[in-house]
C-alpha cells in the first residue's frame, strides 16, 4: 500500500526524484540530464504531492503550479510503471484536487496518456495552446509577418 502526502519540492531529493520520472517514461519528455534545471522545476512547484510506499519508496509525484483559489496547472504526472494501473496517478490526483478544492485542474497529456485522464474524470479541451521559452529557440516558431490588415499603427505622442 502507499500514502500520499504534500511536500516541498525543493526538500525533495532529486535523484530519487530522477529515478522516478525514469521510471515512469515521464524522462522522455523532461530535461533530467540537466539536475540543475530539474532542481529548480521541483524548487518552483508551489503545490507537490508524493506518493511513498510503506518503506518509504517513492512511487509517484504529482508537481503543480497553483494560483490556490481558481486555477491548478498540473504539470507533471508521473508513476513508476511497476504501479501503473493500481490507482497511483487517481490518489495523486485526488490529493492535489483536495489541496486546492476551488481551483480547476489543468493538465496537458502526453501523447501515451490521453486516454487515461477521461478515465479519472476529466474532460477534454480543445483549445489549448503552447509556446516554447526563449531559451529554446529550435522549438519556438518565428512569428508571421504582419499583414496589412495587422501591421501595427503609428501612434501620436
Amino acid at each position: 500500500m502507499w500514502t500520499c502526502e504534500r511536500v516541498a519540492g525543493a526538500e525533495l531529493d532529486v535523484e530519487e526524484v530522477l529515478a522516478l520520472y525514469r521510471a515512469s517514461t515521464l524522462a522522455e519528455r523532461r530535461p533530467v540530464a540537466d539536475v540543475e534545471r530539474f532542481a529548480r522545476m521541483l524548487a518552483g512547484a508551489n503545490l507537490v504531492v508524493v506518493a511513498r510506499e510503506e518503506d518509504g519508496r517513492l512511487i509517484g509525484i504529482s508537481r503543480a503550479i497553483t494560483d490556490g483559489a481558481y486555477a491548478t496547472y498540473l504539470s507533471d504526472l508521473a508513476v513508476d510503471a511497476s504501479h501503473q494501473g493500481r490507482g497511483v496517478g487517481r490518489d495523486l490526483v485526488r490529493a492535489t484536487g483536495e489541496a486546492v478544492p476551488q481551483a480547476t485542474l489543468i493538465l496537458l497529456a502526453a501523447p501515451a496518456a490521453v486516454d487515461y485522464y477521461p478515465h479519472i474524470g476529466f474532460t477534454r479541451h480543445d483549445s489549448a495552446w503552447t509556446l516554447p521559452g526563449p531559451a529554446d529557440p529550435e522549438a519556438r516558431p518565428s512569428p508571421e509577418p504582419p499583414s496589412p490588415a495587422n501591421a501595427p499603427r503609428p501612434t501620436r505622442g
